[in-house]
């Protein structure tokens, strides 16, 4: 492992920092707003659309009945045979009953299949809003904190580096420090050859 660390520019971390800030802000308003959608169109399912087509059932059905009542009583009166509108009406009303029968089968199927269906998938929605609430703002902090710590890194200054001295080679550094007279000296030892 080195011993010193080379710090030329935080920048880096600095700029992530920012788009992290960015896309935690962004990100949370997006989740939501799925969340709220999500909640919504339940409310829509389960409360709107249900009373709204059983209410459609009940006026169709009593539409219907008029019709009926109509061609029995064109058809009872032996005057004259019920007209082809008289028909068409029944007929009329029998569809439009029918159509707003699906539509309220419809919904209730729907409604029971919302919570299979979008329940685990909130769960995700929910599990990363709690990411990005909660671990994602701790990992902010612990860039500050290391940008403060790089900050304080580099504004140091460098420790002046002295030479090392051994105790006693104070009269050998000048010796060591020449080679001649190193050579010089190993020639007076052995002496003339």
């Amino acid at each position: 492992m080195a011993e010193r660390a080379h710090v030329s520019s935080t920048e880096a971390i600095d700029t992530f920092k920012a788009a992290l800030v960015v896309y935690l802000s962004k990100s949370r308003l997006l989740l939501e707003d799925a969340c709220d959608e999500v909640l919504r169109l339940r409310t829509w399912l389960q409360t709107d659309r249900r009373l709204y087509w059983e209410a459609q059932v009940r006026r169709r059905q009593k539409i219907l009945e008029e019709a009926r009542q109509a061609l029995f009583g064109a058809s009872m009166a032996n005057l004259r045979e019920p007209s082809a509108a008289e028909r068409l009406a029944v007929q009329r009303a029998q569809r439009a009953l029918a159509e707003a029968e699906e539509k309220l089968n419809r919904v209730k199927h729907w409604t029971r299949e919302y919570e299979h269906r979008v329940e685990p998938l909130l769960r995700q929605l929910e599990s990363l809003r709690t990411v990005l609430t909660h671990d994602m703002p701790k990992g902010v902090a612990y860039l500050n904190q290391i940008l403060q710590t790089l900050d304080a890194y580099t504004g140091m200054k460098a420790p002046a580096i002295e030479p090392a001295t051994e105790p006693g080679s104070e009269g050998r550094e000048s010796s060591a420090s020449d080679p001649a007279a190193e050579q010089g000296g190993a020639k007076t030892e052995g002496g003339p050859a």
